[in-house]
């Protein structure tokens, strides 16, 4: 869902980025990390903090670390991730020694897990569970037969229907539809040019007949040339990941007649039945243009194309499923080629990642009663109370909104709803069946139980309580529909939260985390909703107008940066993260000034003061490296920024790390004070 059109639609802003420093030697005694919970052994105090902070902070770190063969980066939220996985692991291990103990759930992970883990079974099968849904495809004879396969779970659509909250009113659901994704991923690798680009195109042509030759599908090569031919044409047409940011321009909410005019070329009654959306008379009809261009493709391109492609992506988007040659063939091209992984993680890995992703809450259930106490859940109050009320200070305190425009922003902070930890009820699989014997249907099955649980939902009042990801997940969320903020049990660990280190680590690691996440409440999507989660403009023109030209200024920054030589950060793309990244910091500063307020001073801790301590903690949260594959691939359609930049573009905005580091005029990341920008 976080990665979907219908995720961008409702401006849902998650952290998402692997980032490792050295652990500390005892970690039961004091904090994870170091001394005070950041690992000095990571600087590199050659490099002066005025001129590039995350060096200065992470430089030994970044030139003794590698990058795991099985990733494609290095850091802290790996090392976390790591572990969450392992805790996962072990659950896996105890549920397959006895499964009765831990109920019907317990079966179902086990069945489940074990159907991945029994690779000689499915290379004994071959190609027959791949067959049915082959068959199902040939079968089609017209457009309105393709039609109906295009809203089915588990096949490839030029048209992605869903439903969401409905920004209008958020207390009930409505339906959306969508521009399809494409087999390569991005637009921007079929459309770019240069050598690079051309070496991309060509690797996936091979791919794209390696994987219909594997299948037994004919005429591989003529097929490809006509399957990449069309996904080029969608490709011209679809939104780019920046135009999705456009909220307003997303939103467009249509009933039947001007869905039909939009797109007539499809049957739009057909295909909402099928999807079981049919009960709702209004569907938000978001990239509007491009479901109109992949309407003319539907007529203009042979019925035949459109099979052989929505063939080769069943089996391309199921590999994992299928004998080892494709899961082999799919990793060498999305792993290897477009992400520089020189090696596939362990099966068990990718089997945890299977198994959270199917029944995750039935696993996260048993992942909070193990790894995650009460005390943690309650330490975390008087933190996000800081913050509530560092934020609430600051909008009080804005030089540039005006008193009505603050007094809304106020009323939407008082209604925002932090969760932490799980959720208060967890998702019932006890309808979803899973077959020991059946890897490729258990995925399909999978896919339809939580499209029926999707549609259970679809005509009753929105659930609050529900959550979109698991507690075993290490990220986070924000949630303008609902104003909601939600914190897994597994990203409150250490580095990030820890109950022994020192309170101003906490605030520039989890409290500035936290804060990003508020943030979205009130960045450049998240600001046209209100505190009930209802699309609305709570801003006068001239509040706006001032807003507007902060983030201009901001936008223009980040486009400055060039990861890759040649390869800039879109700062359009990038604008919400990097707002939430630069709020937060300036939230958690002010939060922590208010603990100290009702602490006492921080006292000075290895030569560092607390402000010091703070910002570190801040550069350590993003210490990571990546490999430049998959950090191209962060570059054309991901919209948060890399991390060295999520520190370096952050601080030179913070006129409170200017004076704990000394910086002045001539280092390299100083901006004079007319030049930074202060948004909350």
């Amino acid at each position: 869902m976080r990665t979907s059109t219908f995720a961008r639609l409702a401006a849902a802003a998650a952290i998402v980025a692997l980032a490792a420093p050295t652990l500390a030697k005892d970690a039961k005694s004091g904090p994870r990390y170091g001394t005070f919970g950041v690992d000095l052994t990571t600087q590199n105090k050659a490099i002066k903090p005025g001129d590039d902070f995350w060096t200065f902070a992470n430089g030994a770190w970044d030139q003794r670390t590698q990058i795991a063969a099985d990733r494609t980066s290095a850091g802290y939220w790996v090392v976390i991730s790591d572990e969450a996985e392992q805790h996962v692991r072990d659950i896996l291990t105890d549920l397959a020694a006895n499964p009765a103990s831990f109920g019907a759930s317990g079966k179902q992970i086990g069945d489940l897990y074990a159907s991945w883990m029994d690779q000689a079974a499915i290379d004994a099968h071959g190609t027959a569970p791949l067959q049915p849904y082959l068959a199902k495809i040939a079968a089609v004879q017209d457009k309105a037969a393709l039609q109906t396969l295009f809203a089915s779970v588990g096949y490839a659509s030029p048209v992605e229907l869903g439903q969401l909250p409905n920004p209008s009113d958020p207390t009930r659901y409505v339906a959306a539809a969508s521009q399809g994704g494409l087999g390569m991923g991005g637009r921007d690798y079929y459309l770019l040019e240069g050598a690079k680009y051309d070496g991309f195109r060509k690797a996936y042509r091979d791919y794209v007949i390696q994987m219909q030759t594997l299948a037994g599908i004919p005429d591989a090569t003529t097929k490809a040339d006509a399957i990449i031919a069309l996904e080029t044409a969608m490709a011209k047409e679809q939104w780019s990941p920046e135009r999705q940011r456009n909220l307003m321009e997303m939103f467009k909410p249509m009933d039947r007649a001007g869905m039909k005019a939009l797109a007539p070329q499809f049957d739009w009654d057909l295909m909402l039945k099928t999807a079981g959306l049919d009960s709702i008379p209004t569907v938000i009809m978001a990239t509007s243009t491009a479901l109109t261009a992949n309407g003319k493709l539907l007529d203009s391109v042979p019925l035949q194309t459109w099979k052989d492609w929505v063939a080769f992506r069943f089996v391309s988007d199921h590999a994992q499923f299928l004998p080892k040659a494709f899961d082999e063939a799919s990793f060498a091209f999305y792993g290897k080629t477009l992400r520089d992984q020189p090696t596939q993680r362990d099966r068990w890995k990718r089997g945890v990642a299977l198994v959270n992703g199917a029944l995750g809450e039935a696993v996260g259930q048993i992942y909070v009663a193990r790894y995650f106490p009460p005390e943690s859940e309650a330490k975390m109050g008087e933190l996000i109370g800081d913050l509530r009320g560092a934020l609430g200070e600051r909008l009080k305190a804005n030089s540039w909104m005006d008193a009505k425009t603050k007094a809304a922003a106020l009323a939407k902070l008082d209604k925002f709803d932090p969760r932490i930890g799980h959720p208060v009820k967890y998702i019932d699989y006890a309808s979803l069946k899973i077959d020991r014997g059946d890897l490729l249907g258990n995925a399909m099955r999978s896919g339809e139980f939580q499209h029926q649980l999707d549609l259970d939902r679809l005509t009753k009042p929105v659930d609050r309580s529900l959550w979109d990801m698991t507690p075993q997940t290490v990220n986070a969320y924000y949630n303008p529909l609902s104003n909601q903020i939600t914190f897994p049990a597994a990203i409150l660990q250490p580095p990030f939260f820890d109950p022994k280190a020192d309170a101003a680590v906490n605030y520039g690691a989890i409290g500035a985390v936290i804060g990003h996440e508020i943030g979205h409440g009130f960045d450049d999507q998240g600001s046209l909703f209100d505190g009930t989660g209802k699309i609305s403009n709570w801003w006068t023109p001239e509040s706006k107008k001032a807003f507007t030209a902060r983030t201009a200024v901001l936008g223009k920054q980040y486009d400055g940066y060039e990861p890759i030589p040649g390869t800039h950060i879109k700062g359009s793309l990038t604008m919400g993260e990097n707002i939430g990244d630069l709020g937060g910091v300036e939230m958690a500063y002010a939060a922590y000034q208010r603990y100290q307020a009702k602490h006492g001073k921080a006292p000075v801790i290895g030569g560092l003061t607390g402000d010091q301590r703070f910002f570190l903690a801040w550069a350590q949260v993003w210490q990571e490296k990546d490999r430049e594959g998959a950090l191209r691939q962060q570059l054309l359609t991901n919209a948060h920024s890399p991390a060295f930049f999520r520190v370096n573009g952050v601080v030179r905005n913070v006129d409170a790390w200017y004076t704990a580091f000394n910086v002045k005029p001539g280092d390299k990341l100083y901006l004079a004070p007319a030049d930074r920008v202060h948004i909350w």
